[in-house]
């Protein structure tokens, strides 16, 4: 049996009213009225309380509402025109109030855009520079757990910290991990799903589990993979959906589409 008085039965093939039509159509717009003005109240920006709290927040900033978790966030500093999406986890050190955690253990350029679900928990140093993009599920960390006392429960041995770093530019694809030691250069597209562990120079395509270099950029000649195949270089070919569809350009896309 049905409870809910504003489900609407249409989506059962079940015929309504006008009245009944009219009173659904006014329940929906009040929910979703109701969530928006909801999710706006509770997105943390630079005026409010809680982004007062940050290392530093920088002007134009964002973070989406509902957030997973935001744990010492005094020790995280964000530049201008920051994006970060909805049920965000942030976190420095091993819990809140962690007296060894950097005061700068988390590290955000201007304009980078962290994607929905993205989770950075920061022990030591994650810096990430400007114009850095991540698709959604990423997940980014400069620590993990030992192994080594085989008796002691493996959550509970610390590992080593090793310092993280995301150059200016990069492109952090869907659900791709980012691990202690990672260095990414500027300009590097970190495939989707991969897992990236050690150096990736500039102008780089990674993928994989590990991440290997697949394309990289050689100057005057283009983007060219390990069996020889060029992909020109084409300006400006992402700054419009004109520029997208243009036949000399069409390779390009292609090629760069799987990696988002």
């Amino acid at each position: 049996m049905d409870t809910c008085p504003v489900r609407d039965r249409r989506h059962y093939g079940v015929d309504v009213n006008p009245l009944q039509r009219s009173a659904l159509d006014l329940a929906h717009r009040a929910v979703q009225i109701g969530h928006r003005c909801v999710e706006r109240a509770g997105e943390v920006t630079p005026d409010t309380r809680t982004g007062r709290r940050f290392g530093a927040l920088g002007p134009g900033s964002l973070i989406g509402y509902p957030q997973a978790s935001l744990v010492n966030i005094e020790r995280m500093h964000f530049g201008r025109d920051v994006l970060v999406g909805r049920h965000a986890t942030l976190a420095i050190g091993y819990g809140p109030g962690d007296p060894y955690a950097p005061d700068r253990a988390l590290v955000v350029g201007d304009r980078a855009v962290l994607g929905a679900r993205i989770t950075i928990t920061a022990h030591e140093s994650i810096v990430i520079g400007d114009d850095v993009f991540f698709g959604q599920n990423v997940f980014v960390t400069d620590a993990s757990h030992g192994y080594q006392d085989p008796e002691l429960p493996i959550g509970r041995q610390f590992g080593p910290h090793a310092p993280v770093s995301i150059g200016a530019g990069s492109w952090i694809g869907h659900g791709a991990m980012i691990l202690p030691g990672a260095q990414i250069g500027r300009n590097v597209v970190v495939a989707a799903g991969s897992v990236v562990r050690g150096s990736v120079p500039d102008r780089a395509i990674v993928a994989g589990t590990p991440a290997r270099i697949v394309r990289s950029f050689e100057p005057g000649v283009g983007w060219a993979d390990r069996h020889g195949d060029v992909r020109p270089i084409v300006p400006g070919v992402f700054s419009g959906v004109q520029a997208l569809a243009t036949p000399e350009t069409s390779d390009v896309v292609e090629d760069s589409l799987p990696l988002t």
